[in-house]
C-alpha cells in the first residue's frame, strides 16, 4: 500500500470576524483542520509552517506528529521536505468543518495521475489543496493555495488530464464565507467556542 501523508499548511490568515482576535482565530481553525486530519484513516498526517511559526503548530499538534518548517507556505516547499512518502497531500487550515471525505477524494485521482487539485468551492479565488505522488513533477508551478487556479497548475502539464480537479469547499475568509458555517454539522470546535464567546453579550 501506498504510504500518504496529508500535511495542514498553516500559512496566513487576513480576516477574522469582528470581535475575534486575528491570532486566536488563525490558531483555532488550525486546531480544527489538524484535529479533522487526526482522524483520518489510511494516512500519516503532518503540520507545515514557516520558521516564524514553529510555536504556533508545536501549541496545536498531537504528540508524534511531525512538524515541517519551510521556507515559503507554499504546497511545492512542503513537497521538497516530505521524505519516505509515496503520496502527499497539503491542505489550508482555513477550513474547520471540511468534511474528512473530501480529503479523501483529493488522494484518490493519485492512481492514475501524477497531480490532483481541490478548487475553492464557489469559483473563489485560489485552492482547497493540492496532491501529488512524490517526487512531485518538475512542471508543476510554485502554487499560491490564495490565489492559484485548476488551470494554473495545468499550465506546464504534459496532457491537461495529468491534473485531476477534485471535489471543492469553501474557505472561511470573509462574512460571506462565515455566513455558511452549519452549527449541526459536526466538529470545528475551537472555532465554534471561538465564536461563541465572541457574539456573548457584554
Amino acid at each position: 500500500m501506498a504510504r500518504r501523508v496529508v500535511v495542514a499548511l498553516l500559512g496566513p490568515v487576513h480576516w477574522s470576524p469582528p470581535g475575534v482576535d486575528l491570532a486566536q482565530w488563525r490558531a483555532a481553525l488550525a486546531e480544527d483542520v489538524i484535529d479533522l486530519f487526526a482522524t483520518l484513516n489510511e494516512v500519516e498526517v503532518a503540520v507545515a509552517v514557516t520558521p516564524a511559526d514553529r510555536a504556533l503548530a508545536d501549541a496545536l499538534v498531537w504528540p508524534g506528529t511531525a512538524v515541517y518548517e519551510v521556507a515559503e507556505p507554499t504546497p511545492n516547499a512542503v513537497f521538497a521536505a516530505l521524505e519516505g512518502y509515496d503520496q502527499a497531500a497539503v491542505l489550508v487550515s482555513d477550513v474547520p468543518d471540511l468534511p474528512a471525505l473530501t480529503v479523501g477524494k483529493l488522494l484518490r485521482p493519485l492512481t492514475s495521475r501524477p497531480v490532483a487539485v481541490a478548487p475553492v468551492e464557489g469559483g473563489g479565488p485560489g485552492l482547497l489543496g493540492v496532491a501529488v505522488r512524490l517526487p512531485a513533477p518538475d512542471w508543476l508551478p510554485t502554487l499560491e493555495l490564495d490565489t492559484a487556479t485548476p488551470a494554473e497548475a495545468r499550465a506546464n502539464a504534459p496532457r491537461p488530464g495529468d491534473v485531476a480537479v477534485t471535489t471543492g469547499w469553501r474557505r472561511l475568509r470573509g462574512p460571506a464565507d462565515l455566513a455558511t458555517l452549519d452549527p449541526a454539522f459536526e466538529g470545528w470546535e475551537a472555532t465554534r467556542a471561538l465564536l461563541s464567546g465572541a457574539r456573548r453579550p457584554t
